[in-house]
Protein backbone atom coordinates (compact mmCIF):
# COMPACT_ATOMS: atom_id res chain seq x y z
CA UNK A 1 0.00 0.00 0.00
CA UNK A 2 0.90 3.65 -0.39
CA UNK A 3 0.31 5.29 2.99
CA UNK A 4 0.12 9.03 3.68
CA UNK A 5 1.12 9.86 7.24
CA UNK A 6 1.48 12.75 9.67
CA UNK A 7 3.48 12.43 12.88
CA UNK A 8 5.82 9.95 11.21
CA UNK A 9 8.93 11.43 12.84
CA UNK A 10 7.54 11.31 16.39
CA UNK A 11 7.81 8.72 19.17
CA UNK A 12 5.02 6.39 18.05
CA UNK A 13 4.96 7.49 14.42
CA UNK A 14 8.61 6.68 13.69
CA UNK A 15 8.16 3.17 15.10
CA UNK A 16 5.00 2.72 13.05
CA UNK A 17 6.80 3.85 9.88
CA UNK A 18 9.37 1.09 10.49
CA UNK A 19 6.56 -1.45 10.89
CA UNK A 20 4.87 -0.34 7.70
CA UNK A 21 8.13 -0.48 5.74
CA UNK A 22 8.91 -3.95 7.10
CA UNK A 23 5.46 -5.07 5.93
CA UNK A 24 6.28 -3.91 2.41
CA UNK A 25 4.41 -0.60 2.22
CA UNK A 26 5.57 2.81 0.97
CA UNK A 27 5.05 5.68 3.41
CA UNK A 28 4.71 9.34 2.44
CA UNK A 29 5.52 11.21 5.66
CA UNK A 30 4.19 14.76 5.90
CA UNK A 31 6.55 16.95 7.91
CA UNK A 32 7.18 20.67 8.29
CA UNK A 33 10.80 20.23 7.26
CA UNK A 34 11.00 17.51 4.58
CA UNK A 35 14.44 18.62 3.40
CA UNK A 36 15.96 17.71 6.76
CA UNK A 37 15.07 14.07 6.18
CA UNK A 38 16.54 11.71 3.59
CA UNK A 39 14.16 9.75 1.39
CA UNK A 40 14.63 6.01 1.13
CA UNK A 41 13.28 3.37 -1.20
CA UNK A 42 10.22 2.98 1.04
CA UNK A 43 9.83 6.37 2.76
CA UNK A 44 9.30 9.76 1.12
CA UNK A 45 9.17 13.02 3.11
CA UNK A 46 6.83 15.74 1.86
CA UNK A 47 5.10 18.85 3.21
CA UNK A 48 1.41 19.74 3.32
CA UNK A 49 2.12 21.98 0.32
CA UNK A 50 3.05 18.98 -1.85
CA UNK A 51 0.58 18.82 -4.77
CA UNK A 52 -1.91 16.01 -4.23
CA UNK A 53 -1.99 15.31 -7.98
CA UNK A 54 1.69 14.32 -7.82
CA UNK A 55 1.05 11.60 -5.26
CA UNK A 56 0.40 8.04 -6.38
CA UNK A 57 -2.88 6.41 -5.40
CA UNK A 58 -3.03 6.58 -1.60
CA UNK A 59 -4.54 3.46 -0.07
CA UNK A 60 -4.44 4.49 3.60
CA UNK A 61 -3.89 7.56 5.77
CA UNK A 62 -2.39 7.69 9.27
CA UNK A 63 -2.77 10.86 11.33
CA UNK A 64 -0.53 11.00 14.41
CA UNK A 65 0.44 14.70 14.41
CA UNK A 66 0.18 16.70 17.60
CA UNK A 67 2.06 18.87 20.08
CA UNK A 68 3.43 16.86 23.00
CA UNK A 69 1.25 16.82 26.12
CA UNK A 70 4.33 16.94 28.35
CA UNK A 71 5.26 20.26 29.92
CA UNK A 72 3.55 23.02 31.90
CA UNK A 73 0.07 23.62 30.54
CA UNK A 74 0.16 27.37 30.10
CA UNK A 75 -2.51 29.08 28.00
CA UNK A 76 -0.13 29.04 25.03
CA UNK A 77 0.70 25.35 25.54
CA UNK A 78 -2.98 24.45 25.59
CA UNK A 79 -3.54 26.41 22.39
CA UNK A 80 -0.69 24.49 20.71
CA UNK A 81 -2.04 21.12 21.93
CA UNK A 82 -5.42 21.96 20.43
CA UNK A 83 -4.36 23.67 17.21
CA UNK A 84 -1.68 21.16 16.22
CA UNK A 85 -4.16 18.30 16.25
CA UNK A 86 -7.14 20.01 14.67
CA UNK A 87 -5.25 21.88 11.95
CA UNK A 88 -3.29 18.81 10.82
CA UNK A 89 -6.48 16.76 10.67
CA UNK A 90 -8.31 19.44 8.70
CA UNK A 91 -5.46 19.63 6.18
CA UNK A 92 -5.42 15.85 5.77
CA UNK A 93 -9.17 15.79 5.15
CA UNK A 94 -8.70 18.53 2.56
CA UNK A 95 -6.01 16.45 0.83
CA UNK A 96 -8.32 13.46 0.73
CA UNK A 97 -11.07 15.62 -0.76
CA UNK A 98 -8.73 16.37 -3.66
CA UNK A 99 -7.93 12.72 -4.32
CA UNK A 100 -9.79 11.27 -7.30
CA UNK A 101 -9.55 7.79 -5.78
CA UNK A 102 -10.14 7.92 -2.03
CA UNK A 103 -8.13 5.95 0.53
CA UNK A 104 -9.76 2.88 2.01
CA UNK A 105 -8.99 3.79 5.62
CA UNK A 106 -7.70 6.51 7.91
CA UNK A 107 -6.26 5.92 11.39
CA UNK A 108 -6.60 9.18 13.25
CA UNK A 109 -4.82 9.70 16.55
CA UNK A 110 -6.89 10.16 19.68
CA UNK A 111 -6.49 9.55 23.41
CA UNK A 112 -8.15 7.95 26.40
CA UNK A 113 -8.46 11.50 27.71
CA UNK A 114 -11.82 11.34 25.91
CA UNK A 115 -13.21 9.53 28.94
CA UNK A 116 -12.08 12.05 31.56
CA UNK A 117 -10.53 11.04 34.87
CA UNK A 118 -12.45 8.75 37.22
CA UNK A 119 -11.33 6.11 39.68
CA UNK A 120 -14.56 4.16 40.11
CA UNK A 121 -15.72 3.50 36.56
CA UNK A 122 -14.62 1.14 33.78
CA UNK A 123 -14.54 2.56 30.25
CA UNK A 124 -14.70 0.74 26.92
CA UNK A 125 -15.24 1.99 23.39
CA UNK A 126 -18.99 1.78 24.09
CA UNK A 127 -18.75 5.03 26.06
CA UNK A 128 -20.24 7.57 23.65
CA UNK A 129 -20.11 10.84 25.59
CA UNK A 130 -16.80 12.62 26.28
CA UNK A 131 -15.93 14.17 29.62
CA UNK A 132 -16.01 17.94 30.09
CA UNK A 133 -12.36 18.71 30.90
CA UNK A 134 -9.76 20.30 28.60
CA UNK A 135 -8.20 17.14 27.21
CA UNK A 136 -11.57 15.50 26.60
CA UNK A 137 -12.65 18.60 24.70
CA UNK A 138 -9.53 18.44 22.53
CA UNK A 139 -9.98 14.74 21.83
CA UNK A 140 -13.67 15.10 21.03
CA UNK A 141 -13.01 17.93 18.55
CA UNK A 142 -10.09 15.98 17.08
CA UNK A 143 -12.29 12.95 16.43
CA UNK A 144 -15.15 15.06 15.10
CA UNK A 145 -12.77 16.70 12.62
CA UNK A 146 -11.50 13.31 11.41
CA UNK A 147 -15.09 12.13 11.13
CA UNK A 148 -15.41 14.14 7.89
CA UNK A 149 -13.49 11.28 6.28
CA UNK A 150 -16.49 9.05 6.94
CA UNK A 151 -18.56 11.37 4.74
CA UNK A 152 -16.16 10.50 1.93
CA UNK A 153 -16.86 6.79 2.40
CA UNK A 154 -13.50 6.15 4.11
CA UNK A 155 -13.29 3.67 6.99
CA UNK A 156 -12.31 5.84 9.93
CA UNK A 157 -10.62 4.59 13.11
CA UNK A 158 -9.89 6.74 16.18
CA UNK A 159 -6.87 5.32 18.00
CA UNK A 160 -7.34 6.28 21.65
CA UNK A 161 -3.86 5.94 23.11
CA UNK A 162 -3.18 5.19 26.74
CA UNK A 163 0.23 5.52 28.38
CA UNK A 164 2.64 3.97 25.86
CA UNK A 165 5.63 2.36 27.59
CA UNK A 166 9.06 2.61 26.02
CA UNK A 167 12.47 2.80 27.65
CA UNK A 168 13.63 6.09 26.13
CA UNK A 169 10.44 7.90 25.09
CA UNK A 170 7.07 8.94 26.41
CA UNK A 171 6.06 8.93 30.06
CA UNK A 172 8.12 5.99 31.32
CA UNK A 173 11.53 7.77 31.50
CA UNK A 174 9.89 10.48 33.64
CA UNK A 175 8.49 7.83 35.96
CA UNK A 176 11.77 5.91 36.06
CA UNK A 177 14.16 8.74 36.91
CA UNK A 178 13.02 9.34 40.54
CA UNK A 179 13.22 5.61 41.26
CA UNK A 180 16.74 5.39 39.87
CA UNK A 181 17.66 8.36 42.09
CA UNK A 182 16.14 6.61 45.13
CA UNK A 183 13.46 9.29 45.52
CA UNK A 184 10.60 7.47 43.80
CA UNK A 185 7.24 6.41 45.14
CA UNK A 186 3.52 6.71 44.70
CA UNK A 187 1.93 9.95 43.55
CA UNK A 188 -0.75 11.36 45.78
CA UNK A 189 -2.79 8.56 47.33
CA UNK A 190 -1.63 6.17 44.58
CA UNK A 191 -5.15 5.00 43.83
CA UNK A 192 -5.41 6.53 40.34
CA UNK A 193 -5.48 4.04 37.48
CA UNK A 194 -2.81 3.92 34.76
CA UNK A 195 -4.04 2.44 31.50
CA UNK A 196 -0.79 1.50 29.77
CA UNK A 197 0.49 -0.45 26.77
CA UNK A 198 3.91 -1.75 25.71
CA UNK A 199 5.22 0.05 22.61
CA UNK A 200 5.39 -3.21 20.62
CA UNK A 201 1.74 -4.02 21.33
CA UNK A 202 0.84 -0.43 20.48
CA UNK A 203 2.46 -0.65 17.05
CA UNK A 204 1.03 -4.11 16.32
CA UNK A 205 -2.47 -3.01 17.32
CA UNK A 206 -2.22 0.05 15.08
CA UNK A 207 -1.23 -2.15 12.17
CA UNK A 208 -4.04 -4.59 12.92
CA UNK A 209 -6.56 -1.74 12.93
CA UNK A 210 -5.15 -0.49 9.64
CA UNK A 211 -5.55 -3.77 7.75
CA UNK A 212 -8.61 -5.28 9.47
CA UNK A 213 -11.64 -3.97 7.53
CA UNK A 214 -14.14 -4.69 10.29
CA UNK A 215 -12.59 -2.18 12.71
CA UNK A 216 -14.00 1.34 12.62
CA UNK A 217 -14.74 4.10 15.09
CA UNK A 218 -12.81 4.34 18.39
CA UNK A 219 -10.37 1.67 19.50
CA UNK A 220 -8.61 1.80 22.86
CA UNK A 221 -4.87 1.35 22.40
CA UNK A 222 -4.19 0.01 25.89
CA UNK A 223 -3.28 -3.29 27.52
CA UNK A 224 -6.11 -5.32 29.08
CA UNK A 225 -4.78 -4.99 32.64
CA UNK A 226 -4.57 -1.41 33.98
CA UNK A 227 -2.72 -0.81 37.25
CA UNK A 228 -3.20 1.64 40.07
CA UNK A 229 -0.36 4.12 40.42
CA UNK A 230 0.88 2.60 43.68
CA UNK A 231 1.12 -0.90 42.15
CA UNK A 232 2.61 0.45 38.93
CA UNK A 233 5.40 2.21 40.85
CA UNK A 234 6.02 -0.83 43.07
CA UNK A 235 6.33 -3.05 39.99
CA UNK A 236 8.60 -0.57 38.23
CA UNK A 237 10.83 -0.31 41.30
CA UNK A 238 11.00 -4.10 41.62
CA UNK A 239 12.05 -4.47 37.99
CA UNK A 240 14.67 -1.73 38.42
CA UNK A 241 15.77 -3.26 41.74
CA UNK A 242 15.30 0.00 43.61
CA UNK A 243 13.16 1.03 46.58
CA UNK A 244 10.09 3.20 46.09
CA UNK A 245 9.32 4.63 49.50
CA UNK A 246 8.80 8.36 49.00
CA UNK A 247 5.38 9.81 48.26
CA UNK A 248 5.05 12.78 45.91
CA UNK A 249 2.16 14.99 47.12
CA UNK A 250 -0.31 15.88 44.37
CA UNK A 251 -0.29 19.65 45.16
CA UNK A 252 3.43 19.84 44.32
CA UNK A 253 2.76 18.47 40.83
CA UNK A 254 -0.15 20.86 40.42
CA UNK A 255 2.19 23.78 41.06
CA UNK A 256 4.92 22.38 38.81
CA UNK A 257 2.79 21.25 35.87
CA UNK A 258 -0.40 23.29 35.94
CA UNK A 259 -3.45 21.44 34.63
CA UNK A 260 -1.19 18.77 33.15
CA UNK A 261 -0.93 17.32 36.67
CA UNK A 262 -4.28 15.63 35.98
CA UNK A 263 -2.52 13.20 33.63
CA UNK A 264 -0.41 12.03 36.58
CA UNK A 265 -2.51 12.55 39.71
CA UNK A 266 -5.74 11.28 38.17
CA UNK A 267 -6.49 8.45 35.79
CA UNK A 268 -9.05 6.14 34.23
CA UNK A 269 -9.62 2.40 33.98
CA UNK A 270 -9.71 1.54 30.28
CA UNK A 271 -10.46 -1.83 28.70
CA UNK A 272 -9.49 -2.40 25.02
CA UNK A 273 -12.75 -4.20 24.35
CA UNK A 274 -12.54 -4.05 20.55
CA UNK A 275 -9.08 -5.60 20.53
CA UNK A 276 -10.24 -8.30 22.94
CA UNK A 277 -13.35 -9.03 20.85
CA UNK A 278 -11.15 -9.32 17.76
CA UNK A 279 -8.94 -11.79 19.69
CA UNK A 280 -5.93 -9.56 19.13
CA UNK A 281 -2.91 -11.14 20.82
CA UNK A 282 -1.13 -8.88 23.29
CA UNK A 283 2.51 -9.88 23.69
CA UNK A 284 2.66 -8.06 27.01
CA UNK A 285 -0.76 -8.07 28.69
CA UNK A 286 0.74 -7.78 32.20
CA UNK A 287 2.81 -4.90 33.50
CA UNK A 288 5.70 -6.76 35.08
CA UNK A 289 6.56 -8.76 31.98
CA UNK A 290 6.23 -5.62 29.87
CA UNK A 291 8.68 -3.73 32.07
CA UNK A 292 11.04 -6.69 32.27
CA UNK A 293 11.21 -6.73 28.49
CA UNK A 294 11.69 -2.95 28.23
CA UNK A 295 14.57 -2.97 30.73
CA UNK A 296 16.04 -6.27 29.52
CA UNK A 297 15.45 -7.99 32.86
CA UNK A 298 14.34 -11.33 31.33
Amino acid sequence: MNILMTGGTGFIGSRFVNKLVNEGHHVYVITRYPRTHKDTESVSYISFEYPVRRLPTIHAVVNLAGESLFGYWSKKKKEMIYASRIEATERLVNMMLQMEKKPKVILSGSAIGYYGTQSNKIFTENTTHPSDDFLASVVSTWENTAQHAEDLGIRTVYTRFGVVLDRDNGALPLMTMPIKLFIGGKIGDGKQWISWIHISDCINLLYYALVEPSIKGPINVTAPNPQRNIEFIKTLARVLRRPALICTPAPILQIALGDMHQLITKGQYIIPQKAIDQQFTFQYPYLEEALQHIFNRN
